[in-house]
């Protein structure tokens, strides 16, 4: 895909649309499927949403109403391409520790965020991907690699609350 976006890209991942339509009655899955909706309708002043079809995929295979109501969601949003480079790139943060060994899992999400220059990756993924933890390692894989890393953020902290 090429994207000749004036507004950055914000990589939408999977835990999103999921919890935009989560049925969870917990006080955290309540308060982040608020803040993911607040977020929603104000993302597009500021950012490009891209997301690709990995997360289609992962959306697909939800219970339904969830995976129809979530892929209604993303219907609008561009579909980032993903090249045989991506797979190399997943393959480089499974052997160097940064993510999980599952090549479709959130090192694919990262791999292509990463490869397309996003500058946001926009998920609840807080222990594999938004994790202050882990940033310096996936950066410095990132450099490596000559690419750039893209912020790994929540919709709350994109809404700056």
């Amino acid at each position: 895909m090429t994207h000749e976006a004036t507004l950055p890209l914000a990589y939408v991942e999977t835990t999103i649309p999921s919890f935009y339509y989560t049925a969870r009655r917990g006080v955290e899955s309540v308060a982040r499927r608020e803040w993911t909706r607040r977020w929603w309708s104000v993302a597009s002043s500021s950012v490009t949403l891209v997301t690709s079809k990995a997360v289609v995929f992962e959306i697909a295979r939800a219970p339904m109403p969830l995976a129809s109501r979530a892929s209604e969601l993303l219907e609008p949003v561009p579909l980032l391409d993903e090249p045989d480079a991506v797979a190399e790139i997943v393959a480089a943060y499974i052997r160097h520790l940064v993510m999980p060994a599952s090549p479709t899992g959130d090192a694919l999400h990262l791999a292509i965020a990463s490869f397309h220059g996003c500058r946001f990756l926009v998920t609840w993924n807080c222990k594999h991907l938004a994790n202050a933890n882990k940033f310096d390692h996936i950066s410095r894989v990132n450099t490596m690699l000559g690419l750039s890393t893209p912020h790994l953020v929540t919709p709350l902290e994109l809404l700056g609350e």
